[in-house]
């Protein structure tokens, strides 16, 4: 729903110069062998073995140790909709290490723990607050998927020119397990280590005790000499009144250090290679982040007119996701052209250099995200971040432009049932029925993301027990991190492979979700009058500031060209009532209270 009372912004207002690209820093070979020293070291202190990742900021795995005699697998022991329940121990290891580096910026420091805390069903996650609703990020574990069509692939040899080109692919998607922690040098955040150990994969169901985590004890060891500003740590950042939590270990439980990597000796461990990820024949030096190296650079002005905007680049210094022209015309008789595509953006990144940021510190700096724009059929049409915008949210942006796009689309029903993934066709009799609406997923309601993510949430009103499940969503007692209904069905069986879901492709070859679908706010449709055309995706900095920059800047950018925008009002999904027990009206975007660092304006998505 729109909340009401707010003033429109006005197209085109924009703040210049607000950010500061964050300095070319990189783990070095021997940062990379202290960090792995250190973790052994304390693993040995404790009679413990353990397998430890190290990975650079966009993803690039440096290093996988295993330790002499370390398990080599993992189990999920929680409710999983996977088809498996084991993996190895080093997919857990690099999943870790990626999500802390992934979820980490310069305004912000998340490990693991902090992605467990908001994740799960209800926000903060404890025996004591059920009632409250889902956690703000729920469903961004499967994110960054191995299968994903955003993130690359290791090529297998770290010789390859491009090799270093990230984003890169996670083995499990973003993790909630403890045990991984970001690395930081001279306050930037450069990579992150990832430690499994005790062979259970999980999360933590009550964030009101400290556990004494061995994965995360050893993780700590490694980071020393790579810490996070204690000012940027997930436990100085409050959320809706509830601060995170970044680590139960501290430094006062490890032992002295150990860090020196040949002092570890042969018996100690040794690298292994992980297919897909690491050739496992030498430590690797990381990537700067912004460098044409690490596939992350700023814009070049024939790309976007913004100098302050970064795109994602082949290595070879071409854009991978240039703004260009959707590829739908044949359906939607007029595609978003290029000049649309570029107004959409421009706008939206005009409201993200304003916008009043969630998680960053210090307080009142601007939000920084990633932003994607995709025609009817998935198509990437355009793709820009701010500079120091954490990574996760550059697939995820993508994700969720494209599943706003795929539930508004007239063929969504239809596409859903042939696909022959066990749990997908039948939720569309289920979300027809919930709905009381048999035309519903026929492209007569614009679905936003935040209106998707509530009919795939375990309790309908979220968070409030007692209640049904959404369509979308298993019920309470099969749920967990590892199966949340029709988004782990989607994906179950084609995780590890180059498909995310199977689909049917649109009629270009275009795999229509081809990174999977994500279930948190932050992304709107965009219309033609009454014909969907595509749609915006923001992830980054805030739930609230997702929506707002998503919906303001399909509105701006469509008073910029005067020919496109938001979806009618009669068709938004806050339009939609569902009868489960008490009338509920389904949400289209909450957008923040005093969302702009600029003006004192309130109630800015108001009328629009």
């Amino acid at each position: 729903m729109v909340l009401s009372g707010f003033a429109p912004v006005a197209a085109g207002s924009a703040a210049a110069a607000v950010y500061t690209a964050p300095a070319l820093e990189a783990l070095t070979i021997a940062d990379v062998q202290k960090v792995i020293a250190q973790a052994v070291g304390e693993a040995r202190a404790r009679g413990a073995k353990a397998t430890i990742a190290v990975v650079d900021r966009v993803g690039n795995v440096l290093a996988v140790y295993r330790m002499t005699g370390a398990g080599t697998t993992m189990r999920i022991t929680a409710p999983t909709q996977l088809p498996a329940t084991t993996f190895p121990s080093e997919a857990g290891a690099i999943a870790k290490a990626i999500t802390a580096a992934y979820l980490s910026s310069g305004g912000n420091a998340f490990s693991t723990r902090t992605a467990s805390m908001i994740v799960q069903q209800h926000f903060p996650p404890a025996p004591s607050t059920p009632g409250l609703e889902s956690g703000p990020l729920f469903g961004v574990q499967f994110s960054q998927l191995p299968c994903s069509d955003l993130n690359t692939r290791f090529p297998g040899n770290p010789a390859v020119p491009t090799a270093m080109i990230g984003p890169k692919r996670s083995p499990l998607g973003l993790a909630a397990d403890p045990g991984g922690l970001p690395l930081y040098k001279r306050g930037v955040v450069v990579g992150g280590i990832g430690v499994m150990a005790d062979g259970i994969y999980g999360f933590d169901p009550n964030v009101l005790d400290f556990d004494k985590d061995l994965d995360e004890v050893v993780a700590l060891a490694g980071e020393q000499g790579f810490v996070p500003p204690i000012t940027i740590r997930a436990d100085r950042i409050p959320v809706d009144g509830t601060t995170l939590r970044f680590s139960d270990a501290t430094t006062s439980q490890l032992h002295p250090l150990q860090s020196s990597f040949a002092a570890l000796g042969a018996g100690a461990g040794a690298l292994i290679a992980v297919a897909g990820f690491y050739a496992g024949t030498a430590i690797l030096p990381g990537a700067a982040y912004g460098t044409e190296r690490s596939g992350i650079r700023v814009a070049r002005a024939s790309e976007f007119t913004n100098p302050e905007a970064f795109v994602l680049s082949d290595g070879n210094g071409a854009n991978r996701f240039p703004i260009r022209g959707g590829a739908d015309a044949a359906e939607v008789g007029s595609a978003l052209s290029p000049a649309e595509v570029r107004a959409v953006l421009e706008e939206a990144f005009k409201i993200m250099s304003r916008a009043r940021a969630q998680i960053r510190r210090p307080l009142d700096t601007p939000a920084q995200v990633s932003i994607s724009v995709v025609d009817t059929w998935g198509t990437p049409l355009g793709l820009v971040r701010s500079p120091d915008a954490p990574i996760f949210g550059t697939d995820v942006s993508l994700q969720k432009a494209r599943t706003v796009a795929f539930f508004s689309n007239s063929k969504a029903g239809t596409l859903l049932f042939a696909d022959p993934d066990l749990g997908v066709a039948p939720t569309v009799a289920a979300t027809r029925t919930f709905l009381a609406d048999n035309a519903a997923l026929t492209g007569k309601s614009a679905f936003s993301n935040r209106a998707v993510g509530l009919l795939a949430r375990p309790y309908f009103p979220d968070g409030e027990v007692g209640r049904p499940n959404g369509p979308l969503s298993v019920p309470i007692a099969r749920y967990s991190p590892f199966a949340t209904g029709l988004q782990t069905a989607l994906i179950a069986k084609t995780l590890g492979s180059a498909i995310c879901t199977n689909v049917p492709k649109a009629p270009s070859g275009q795999q229509r979700l081809a990174n999977g679908i994500q279930i948190f706010p932050g992304a709107v449709p965009i219309y033609r009058g009454n014909t969907l055309v595509g749609a915006i995706g923001v992830s980054g900095d805030g739930i609230d500031q997702d929506d707002m920059i998503a919906f303001l800047g399909a509105s701006n950018g469509g008073k910029k060209v005067g020919s496109i925008g938001n979806a009618p009002k009669t068709m938004r999904s806050d339009r939609i009532v569902v009868n489960v027990g008490v009338g509920v009206r389904l949400r289209y975007v909450n957008c923040p209270f005093a969302p702009f660092l600029d003006t004192s304006a309130q109630n800015v998505c108001d009328g629009l």
